[in-house]
């Protein structure tokens, strides 16, 4: 039995749709999902649906109940009143519940960054995560990718209508990339194999090295027309953050995972790729995602 959480999402939606393509029906999947009617009509007719929050102890266990494998995501809330409290109040429940309804496996979505990240939102709470969840003892695999690709497209209208696009980061300093397409595959791979044991990261990290000026250029090529980045600060992220209603436990967050990307380094060169987990190049990520996008 595999439950796969946020599966309308942006990584879970990908990640039910691969283990649905590989399965032949004898290994059953469930899911827990907010809204059920965002569902496929693929992936209501061949998964049991339990409709609720994952945050919801009660429901979580109901769904994993003799479930072997659990792909695991925190759903981001800028709006949380905390942080931190958002990823514990989502985590606890899952840690109460592996040992006593037989969830032997866990894939959760993380973060580069251990080790390195310091005071850095987000980034610091999905390694709390990891860390609660890893002690329970459950088998436990922690899918670490730096900067999302798919983190450009709420950007799409600017760059259609202005040809730029920003970030809170050194415009001239590599900044590594990775698509949620990499993410859902290798989290698919991991929920259909039983043979794996204890905790380890898994880094994905695209074979680009290329800086925000550089990402602009692939984008002027692939949309055939300029495009340029414009440097933020924080502060300025924090900003925007709150004038679309985060709160400011959440807005901060933002801005403090912004300053710890950008001082730290840990989404940065020294992050080496990793082909076999994160294949997908930002041009090919550009022609096949963002170019719709910015078109449509």
């Amino acid at each position: 039995m595999i439950v796969i959480t946020t599966p309308t999402g942006g990584i879970g939606r990908q990640v039910l749709d691969n283990v649905l393509d590989a399965l032949d029906g004898a290994t059953a999947v469930r899911v827990i999902a907010r809204d059920p009617g965002r569902l496929t009509p693929r992936a209501r007719e061949r998964a049991e649906v339990f409709q609720g929050s994952h945050a919801d102890p009660e429901l979580l266990g109901a769904a994993c109940d003799g479930a072997d494998q659990v792909f695991w995501l925190v759903p981001p809330e800028p709006g949380a009143d905390s942080v931190e409290g958002h990823f514990r109040d989502f985590t606890l429940p899952l840690c109460e519940l592996t040992g006593r309804h037989g969830v032997r496996r866990v894939v959760a979505v993380s973060s580069l960054g251990r080790g390195v990240a310091k005071n850095a939102g987000p980034i610091s709470a999905s390694l709390a995560m990891d860390d609660r969840v890893a002690a329970t003892g459950v088998h436990y695999r922690a899918l670490c990718p730096p900067f999302l690709m798919e983190n450009l497209l709420g950007q799409a209208a600017a760059l259609r209508s202005t040809g730029e696009f920003r970030v809170a980061y050194a415009a001239d300093r590599v900044l590594r990339t990775c698509a949620t397409a990499d993410i859902a595959a290798t989290a698919a791979r991991l929920l259909l194999d039983d043979t794996w044991t204890g905790r380890a990261d898994v880094p994905l990290v695209g074979p680009d090295d290329l800086t925000p000026e550089g990402m602009a250029k692939v984008m002027s090529d692939v949309l055939d027309r300029p495009v340029r980045v414009r440097e933020t600060t924080p502060a300025e992220y924090e900003a925007a953050a709150l004038r679309f209603g985060a709160s400011e436990d959440g807005a901060r967050g933002l801005a403090d995972m912004a300053s710890a990307m950008d001082t730290q380094g840990f989404y940065g060169s020294s992050a080496p790729s990793t082909p076999d987990t994160a294949p997908t190049s930002f041009r090919r990520w550009c022609e096949e995602t963002l170019r719709p996008a910015v078109l449509a």
